[in-house]
């Protein structure tokens, strides 16, 4: 079981994972038209890429943007989600020494009580989201079982991984739920809401190039708005 989902299933995953993700990408960017955008895509390039970079760079640096600004708690705990999910699984040690076994591939590691605040912190901003979602009618209305089930898929991988490394009951039954829920996740990031790991910065630097060419960039030229 253990030489399957490791070996197979987990080459499976990742195979369907940059496949779908390169599709999704992909059409996304074919799908970009200046006719309807009234952006210039091709043209430009400058502004655009400069207009790009910045407003990726506002909104992923904590309250470098308006939107953090005014909701500080909420941007405080969405940046703690996400910084546990992203940092937690690549510099985990026991990721680590997995890459070391298979691939041979040197990688540093968090100590472990490092990974554990992480993952406790990323955890602990999950309940927080929820109960916004939940308390706030603003959210609520906007917010559907699908949702709730991306939130539990993306927080399951950590719950099971915690409890399989401090072997909290069977360590076997955790492990296993760790790699199978961990594969679930990154399959379902090419065709769920979850693809915005890659959309937001499709979408913020097409924003990006959107305000750099077009809405004031270039002011005071001759193109035509």
């Amino acid at each position: 079981m253990y030489q399957f989902i490791t070996g197979p299933l987990l080459w499976l995953t990742f195979i369907v994972f940059v496949c779908g993700l390169a599709w999704r990408i992909y059409w996304y960017v074919k799908g970009l038209d200046w006719k309807l955008d009234r952006v210039a895509y091709g043209y430009h390039r400058a502004y655009g890429w400069r207009g790009a970079i910045r407003s990726i760079v506002a909104w992923i640096v904590p309250f470098g943007a308006r939107g953090w600004k005014v909701k500080p708690i909420f941007t405080i705990m969405f940046f703690v989600f996400h910084l546990g999910i992203v940092v937690t699984p690549i510099f985990l040690l026991g990721h680590a020494v997995i890459l070391k076994q298979r691939f041979g591939i040197g990688w540093p590691a968090l100590p472990m009580f490092a990974s554990d605040a992480l993952t406790v912190a990323m955890l602990c901003a999950a309940v927080f989201i929820v109960i916004r979602r939940i308390a706030l009618p603003e959210v609520r209305i906007v917010t559907s079982l699908y949702d709730y089930t991306l939130l539990v898929i993306t927080c399951a991988p950590f719950v099971t991984g915690f409890l399989a490394v401090h072997q909290m009951g069977d360590y076997s039954f955790w492990l296993y739920a760790h790699i199978l829920t961990g594969e679930l996740m990154l399959l379902c990031v090419p065709f769920t809401k979850l693809f915005h790991v890659v959309g937001f910065f499709l979408s913020r630097g097409q924003l990006g190039m959107d305000f750099g060419i077009k809405r004031g960039g270039m002011k005071g030229t001759n193109m035509a708005w």
